[in-house]
C-alpha cells in the first residue's frame, strides 16, 4: 500500500492543483457567459470533442494501449521504443484527419447532441463554437498517448500537471471575454468574433497541455521518429482487444447523447435548468474521483497488468483491495458532504456575474443528488480495471451496456414524471441508481475471475468508514440549519461559513474519528501528511 500511496500522492498533488484551477475556470465561465442559453451552447460544443475522443482513444487507452505498451517494454528487444513511436504516429495521423472531418460535420454533431431546432440561435451559436473547439481533438489525443507512455515509465507528474496550464489559458480567455464583450451572456447579441475568442481560446489551452506532455516525453528519453511501417504496429491485435472497449464506449456515449438531449429539452422549458447545470454539477461530482480515484487507478493498472502476466493472482487481489479501500477512505465522507453541502459549494463558485445565486443553488441541488453516486461510481471504475488487467475488454462492455440501459430507462422515466425544473436532478438520480447496480454486477463478475476479491474485508472497511463519517454529516447538517435559520439563505458569505464549519471542520472530525477507530487507510494518509509537515 505504501508504494501505491506514494505514487497516488504525487499524482493527487498535480490533480489537486489541476482541479482547483478547474474550479476557477468553471467559476469564470459561469461569471462570463452564465448557465442559460449561451452557456448551454458553449457546454454542448465543448462536450462533443471529448465524446469523440472517448470513442476513438480514451476508452481504449487504459484498457488496451497501456497493457500493450507494458508488454512491448517487457518483450521487445528495444524495450518497446519502436512500438511507442508507431503508436504515436498512428494517433497523430488519425486524429488530425478526424478533427478535420468533425469541423465540417459540426451541424450534424450539434443536432445529434441537443434538442435544439436547426436554425435556432442556440443551434447556430453551438455550431460556430464547435467549429472553433473541435480542432483540439488532434492535440488532446496526441497528448493522451504521450501521457500513457509516460505513465508506463512511472513518470506520473507531467500528465497530472499539464492540465493546469490548460486551465490557466482558458481562465485568461474567459476573463478577456468578460472584459471586452458587450454581449456578456446575451446569446442574441454575441458576435462571431467573440465566439472565436471563446472557441479558439479553449482550443489553445489543449494545445498548451499537449506541448507540455511532448516536452516531458522528450525529457524522459523518448525521441519521436514518425514510423509508418504500420504492419509492425500490432493494429490487428489492438483492434481485436479494443473492439469490445469501443463497444463499451459507444454504449456509454449513447447514454450521454440521451442525457444532453433531455437536459437541453429541459433548458428549453426552464431557462438555466438545462445542459449547463448538468455539466457543471457533473464536473464537481467528478472532482473527488479525479483527484483520488484516477491517481490510484493510474498507479494500480500497470502493476496489476504485470501481476496478471506473471500469474500472481494474489497480488492482483491485494492491489485491488488496497486500491478500493484507499479510494473509499476519502470518497465516503466526501459523498456525504456533497449530499449535505451541495448548494453551499456551488454558490461561492457559480453565483456571480451572469449567473444568479438561484442558478447556482440549482447546480448545488443537482450536485447533492450526484453525491449518492460517488462511492458506487468509484468502485465501478476500479472494478473495470481488474478486467482490463487481464486483457478482457469484453466483459466491461456487457456490464456497461446493462448499466447504461438502466440509466437510460430511469432517465426517461424521471424526465416524464418530474416537472422540467427538476428534470436534471432526475437525470443525476438515474445515474446514481444505475451505477450502484452496475457496481454490484461488476463485483460479482470480477470476483469470479480473480477467485475472490475479499468482499468481506472491503465491506467491513466501508462500514467502518461510513460509521466514522456520520459525525461529519451531522455537523454539516447542523451548520446548514444554523446559518440558514440565523442569517437567512445561502449567500456568498453564508456559504463560506457553512463550508468552513461543515466541510473543513467536518473533514478534520472524520480524520480524527477514523484515526481513533484505527482505520488503516486513514491512518496511512494521516501519517504521510504528518511526516511531510514534520519535514
Amino acid at each position: 500500500m505504501s508504494r501505491m500511496l506514494r505514487a497516488g500522492a504525487i499524482m493527487a498533488a498535480g490533480t489537486m492543483v489541476s482541479r482547483v484551477t478547474g474550479f476557477v475556470r468553471t467559476m469564470v465561465l459561469a461569471y462570463a457567459i452564465g448557465t442559460a442559453a449561451l452557456g448551454d451552447s458553449y457546454n454542448a460544443a465543448y462536450a462533443i470533442p471529448y465524446s469523440i475522443l472517448d470513442l476513438l482513444l480514451l476508452g481504449v487507452l487504459s484498457s488496451v494501449i497501456v497493457p500493450m505498451i507494458v508488454r512491448a517494454q517487457q518483450n521487445d528487444p528495444d524495450g518497446g521504443r519502436a512500438y511507442e513511436q508507431r503508436l504515436l504516429t498512428v494517433a497523430t495521423v488519425t486524429l488530425v484527419g478526424v478533427a478535420v472531418l468533425a469541423v465540417f460535420a459540426a451541424p450534424l454533431l450539434i443536432d445529434l447532441y441537443t434538442d435544439w431546432a436547426p436554425g435556432s440561435r442556440r443551434f447556430e451559436v453551438g455550431v460556430t463554437l464547435a467549429r472553433f473547439i473541435l480542432p483540439q481533438l488532434a492535440f488532446f489525443g496526441v497528448g493522451a498517448v504521450a501521457g500513457a507512455i509516460l505513465n508506463t515509465r512511472d513518470r506520473y507528474g507531467a500528465p497530472m500537471w499539464a492540465p493546469v496550464l490548460n486551465n490557466l489559458v482558458v481562465i485568461c480567455v474567459f476573463v478577456a471575454y468578460a472584459v471586452v464583450s458587450p454581449a456578456k451572456d446575451d446569446i442574441e447579441r454575441v458576435s462571431n468574433g467573440e465566439l472565436a475568442l471563446l472557441g479558439l481560446g479553449t482550443t489553445a489551452g489543449i494545445v498548451a497541455q499537449a506541448a507540455v506532455l511532448i516536452v516531458a516525453l522528450r525529457r524522459a528519453g523518448f525521441s519521436f521518429v514518425p514510423r509508418f511501417d504500420l504492419w509492425n504496429a500490432r493494429l490487428g491485435e489492438m483492434a481485436k482487444a479494443g473492439v469490445w472497449t469501443i463497444g463499451y464506449v459507444i454504449v456509454t456515449q449513447l447514454g450521454f447523447v440521451l442525457t444532453t438531449n433531455l437536459s437541453s429539452a429541459a433548458g428549453n422549458e426552464v431557462l438555466g435548468h438545462g445542459i449547463s447545470p448538468y455539466t457543471l454539477a457533473f464536473q464537481l461530482f467528478q472532482l473527488p474521483y479525479g483527484i483520488i480515484g484516477v491517481s490510484v487507478i493510474t498507479a494500480m493498472l500497470p502493476r496489476m497488468s504485470r501481476a496478471v502476466g506473471e500469474g500472481r493472482l494474489d497480488d492482483v487481489r491485494s492491489e485491488f483491495g488496497a486500491g478500493v479501500k484507499l479510494v473509499c477512505a476519502l470518497m465516503v465522507p466526501v459523498s456525504l458532504l456533497l449530499m449535505v453541502l451541495g448548494p453551499a459549494i456551488t454558490v461561492p463558485i457559480y453565483g456571480h456575474g451572469a449567473n444568479s445565486v438561484a442558478d447556482a443553488v440549482y447546480i448545488g441541488n443537482v450536485l447533492q443528488v450526484y453525491g449518492l453516486a460517488l462511492v458506487p461510481f468509484s468502485v465501478f471504475q476500479l472494478l473495470l480495471r481488474v478486467f482490463y488487467s487481464f486483457g478482457d475488454t469484453r466483459t466491461p462492455v456487457f456490464v456497461g451496456a446493462g448499466t447504461t440501459a438502466v440509466n437510460a430507462a430511469l432517465m426517461v422515466v424521471f424526465y416524464v414524471l418530474l416537472p422540467a425544473a427538476y428534470a436534471v436532478m432526475g437525470l443525476a438520480l438515474a445515474y446514481a441508481i444505475a451505477y450502484g447496480l452496475g457496481a454490484v454486477l461488476a463485483w460479482w463478475l470480477a470476483a469470479r475471475r480473480v477467485q475472490g476479491l475479499g468482499g468481506w474485508s472491503v465491506g467491513m472497511a466501508l462500514t467502518r468508514m461510513y460509521l466514522a463519517s456520520l459525525p461529519t454529516a451531522v455537523l454539516a447538517l447542523a451548520a446548514v440549519w444554523v446559518v440558514t435559520q440565523v442569517f437567512g439563505g445561502l449567500g456568498f458569505v453564508n456559504s463560506l461559513i457553512v463550508l468552513s464549519v461543515g466541510g473543513g471542520l467536518g473533514l478534520l472530525l472524520y480524520l480524527g474519528v477514523a484515526h481513533r477507530m484505527r482505520i488503516p487507510e486513514v491512518n496511512s494518509i494521516v501519517g504521510m501528511v504528518a511526516r511531510r509537515v514534520g519535514r
